[in-house]
């Protein structure tokens, strides 16, 4: 869905101390008061809220408890009234950009773009020249990448007329006709039957197709799929969890769920740590002011809501943590967090059956993912007679630890407290990119995972300098010259202020059972076919 510009994206939220009944995020940085209006402590007085979306979420709360970090992301961001990406902006202008919130990797340089269609048609080659090809990104943002993507794309006649159809996934109505104007020359679409479609001015002939879900688009076992996931999975809700010492949760809980109270069978163990969910709920509206402190200045300011630790255990604490090795290793780690994404771990499994299929499968090792195993019992079973496609997947979060107090809001360039402003405020966390991997690897039998490299490693490979000296040399003017020479090395800059090192690659081609390993360019390959 986005990027951030990469000084933001230094300046990570973390966790203040575990206070005895709540615990809240903090930003690394605050450069400005953050926007939530102060609430009066006057009980005659009704309570101000900073947003119509805070109030909407403050009355269910009210009505229902506390509720997860990823319900809370999931209305913050998609609500169909309020929702960062799903409103649209009192200016008229979208969220992204140096006019909006923050600055994805297209838009500091089309090189970006350019160079992701020239790794697609590698692919493309690599895999033999299919016929039948369809190109699908999700979370398209405003369409600056596949556009960049698909003029590329149009250099190389054979790849391009082999491509029969492309999907745009995009939830909100706004987006889709911004896309829409970028890509087909107007805001008019099409009803289709999986949602809206158009024309694509760089393909004559192929049709675009938008829809709000990555599962309205078919699968067909002759179709190549070339999936597009860039700033996409940082932007998926996600549950956090925290390891307590000497919990106190009984051997046989009431756990609340939306359908009502419910009774494990067999109760739950108590060990010396449990795994408790930090969950979502407002604010006394009688606290003083939480107060952050910047190397300039202390700030006061009042939030809508905070995190607290649930007292009893909640339907996801009970298995997201004991879906992993990886998660089990921190078992007797008193207070240690971790952030888990069912939905990221959906999203890949799909991509995964449909470029490798899911009639066979995979044997599982002791650290095998559970949720993987689930994910993939509830995939469609999906034949595929020869795994074809590729997916390409860029992003930022570790290279191979579980991301932990992440969680972090972006507005106006400034890193603010994902509790600030609720529908207003941009919200992201790290990605998992091993989680990811394993949960591909077990949703299909035929496909093997690369990466994730750093995008330093990914874009100088697939020859971003010799790109960018190409444009220099044509430049006609010397902010142009400026403009390019700074955005490139910017993309690569491996430094506090560059991206190279924070984002990374990582994609899901085909196994051949065949034949040898082949690497795929930008992962450590070279250009066959």
């Amino acid at each position: 869905m986005r990027v951030r510009s990469l000084n933001l994206l230094q300046a990570t939220t973390r966790f203040s101390q575990l206070r005895p009944r709540s615990t809240v995020y903090q930003s690394a940085k605050c450069a400005s008061r953050w926007s939530s209006t102060s609430t009066s402590t006057s009980p005659s007085t009704e309570r101000q809220w900073s947003t119509p979306l805070a109030k909407t979420l403050a009355e269910a709360i009210t009505t229902t408890g506390p509720i997860s970090v990823a319900a809370y992301m999931r209305q913050c961001l998609t609500h169909p009234e309020g929702g960062y990406y799903t409103r649209q902006t009192s200016s008229g202008q979208d969220q992204f950009g140096t006019k909006g919130d923050f600055v994805t990797s297209p838009e500091i340089s089309q090189v970006f773009g350019e160079l992701v269609g020239i790794w697609l048609y590698a692919e493309w080659l690599a895999q033999g020249r299919k016929e039948k090809v369809q190109i699908i990104e999700v979370g398209p943002g405003r369409g600056t990448l596949i556009d960049d993507v698909l003029r590329t794309i149009s250099s190389f006649k054979a790849f391009a007329n082999s491509i029969e159809a492309i999907y745009l996934i995009e939830a909100s109505p706004y987006l889709q006709k911004q896309q829409a104007k970028v890509l087909s020359g107007t805001e008019v679409l099409k009803k289709s039957d999986i949602g809206f479609s158009g024309s694509c001015k760089y393909i004559p002939g192929c049709k675009i197709e938008w829809c709000e879900d990555i599962r309205l688009v078919p699968k067909e076992d002759t179709s190549t799929p070339f999936i597009l996931a860039h700033e996409f999975f940082d932007a998926l809700p996600i549950h956090v969890f925290q390891n307590i010492a000497q919990s106190s949760i009984p051997a046989s809980s009431t756990i609340i769920t939306p359908t009502g109270p419910i009774k494990p069978k067999h109760g739950v163990t108590t060990p010396k740590n449990t795994w408790h969910e930090l969950v979502v709920s407002p604010t006394s509206p009688y606290s003083d002011p939480k107060t952050r402190t910047s190397s300039t200045s202390s700030i006061e300011e009042k939030l809508d809501f905070e995190l607290t630790v649930s007292k009893t255990p909640t339907p996801h604490s009970l298995y997201l943590p004991k879906m992993s090795d990886r998660y089990k290793k921190l078992e007797n780690t008193p207070d240690a967090i971790i952030e888990i994404s069912p939905e990221s771990l959906s999203y890949v499994s799909d991509f995964a059956v449909r470029i490798g299929g899911s009639n066979v499968v995979r044997s599982k090792t002791p650290a095998s993912s559970a949720s993987a195993n689930n994910t993939t019992s509830q995939q469609d079973r999906f034949s595929k007679s020869q795994p074809s496609g590729a997916a390409l997947i860029l992003d930022y979060g570790p290279l191979d630890t579980i991301p932990a107090n992440t969680l972090r809001g972006i507005r106006s360039h400034t890193t603010v407290s994902p509790f600030a402003s609720p529908g207003l405020v941009d919200l992201s966390a790290d990605v998992d990119f091993l989680a990811l991997a394993d949960s591909a690897l077990n949703a299909s039998p035929g496909v093997e995972v690369h990466g994730p490299v750093e995008q330093s490693f990914f874009l100088s490979t697939m020859g971003i300098k010799e790109r960018a000296d190409g444009l220099l040399k044509g430049a006609k003017d010397e902010e142009t010259r400026r403009r390019l020479e700074t955005g490139w090395k910017r993309l690569v800059d491996r430094g506090p202020n560059g991206m190279g090192k924070t984002y990374k690659a990582m994609t899901i081609v085909p196994f051949n059972e065949k034949g040898p390993l082949r690497r795929p360019i930008g992962f450590g390959g070279e250009l066959v076919g």
